[in-house]
């Protein structure tokens, strides 16, 4: 039997905000009342996840070849989902190694939607009452239940590094003693701060653009930042018009490499640091003014492009002449 954690309990919404902690750095605001809720979706006689039907289903990806690349049995999923999502769920947003065993809090592998959303769902709502967000009980209830059930029936979807990172450290206890996360905003003190542990304040966004300064330093400083965005699931662009072009001179003489030269670096850093771990994520270039200086960004774009293209088309070629193979096998 899966068990879910329960999330916060209703006596943290009486509980004083501690309002002090905004105010040393802010003007005082008026007391809010809070967001009260109408029940639109879901039963308030029955959980979300006990007014669909479920089945047990086995989640499998076969390269262009037919080599099995990806399995995992005997998984829990809403009966009404597509093969597709459950492949797309399964092998993409379920956290954990199923050598571990089945436990995510011991590094184990979910092995149910149920759990996937619960994470995300409860985490979400739990933040919500902390932050005192609730007018009461009832409400923070109706939020948890009514995001859970759109997302369990497919009325909407989070994007890729929510599921790839909200919950863990709050349901799993995921990123304790394994080094600092990202950066937060302490109110407490009022400055940007990075987190003592991972998945506490974790990446929800899927894009960040991003800038970069004409000096070696900062240049290098934009593949630290894009691969760090990349680790947890989020993609970058980053405006390179900044950067000399190779027909500029440089301050100690001799010739910079370019803006191109650099893109090459930063497409590689995504290359190599996938998204979440799981998937690799295309890097991206915004270009603010176009001159002729910068003909070789947009030229690599097109070759990118193209490739991707090509690559694409190679590979339905491929799956197409094995279904054809075993279409000839089966009929003879």
């Amino acid at each position: 039997m899966i068990q879910l954690k329960p999330g916060i309990t209703a006596a943290t919404l009486n509980k004083p905000r501690k309002p002090a902690d905004r105010r040393k750095h802010g003007r005082a605001k008026k007391k809010s009342p809070g967001l009260h809720f109408e029940r639109v979706f879901s039963n308030p006689a029955v959980s979300p996840f006990d007014q669909i039907e479920w089945e047990r289903r086995t989640a499998e990806i076969a390269d262009d070849g037919g080599k099995i690349i990806f399995k995992q049995e005997d998984i829990e999923v809403p009966k009404n989902w597509s093969a597709l999502a459950t492949k797309i769920a399964v092998s993409k947003y379920f956290y954990g190694d199923i050598a571990h065993g089945t436990d995510p809090a011991k590094a184990g592998r979910e092995t149910s939607v149920r759990q996937l959303i619960h994470r995300v769902t409860r985490t979400i709502t739990d933040w919500g009452i902390a932050d005192g967000y609730f007018a009461d009980t009832e409400s923070a209830q109706i939020f948890y239940d009514d995001l859970t059930w759109l997302c369990l029936n497919q009325h909407g979807a989070f994007n890729s590094p929510v599921w790839f990172n909200v919950g863990l450290y709050h349901q799993y206890g995921i990123g304790r003693n394994a080094g600092e996360g990202n950066y937060f905003y302490n109110r407490a003190t009022g400055r940007a701060e990075r987190a003592p542990t991972q998945y506490e304040y974790p990446q929800g966004s899927a894009c960040f653009i991003q800038s970069v300064d004409d000096t070696m330093e900062d240049i290098m400083r934009l593949a630290t930042s894009e691969a760090m965005l990349f680790k947890y699931g989020s993609g970058t662009g980053s405006d390179l018009t900044t950067l000399r072009s190779t027909r500029e001179k440089l301050s100690g003489g001799g010739k910079p490499s370019g803006p191109l030269s650099f893109l090459k670096v930063y497409d590689q850093v995504a290359n190599v640091g996938k998204s979440g771990g799981k998937t690799r994520r295309a890097a991206k270039v915004n270009t603010e003014r176009l001159a002729p200086r910068y003909r070789g960004v947009h030229r690599r774009k097109t070759e990118g492009r193209e490739k991707s293209v090509g690559a694409d088309r190679a590979r339905l070629r491929r799956q197409l002449q094995w279904r054809c193979l075993r279409l000839s096998h089966v009929s003879e």
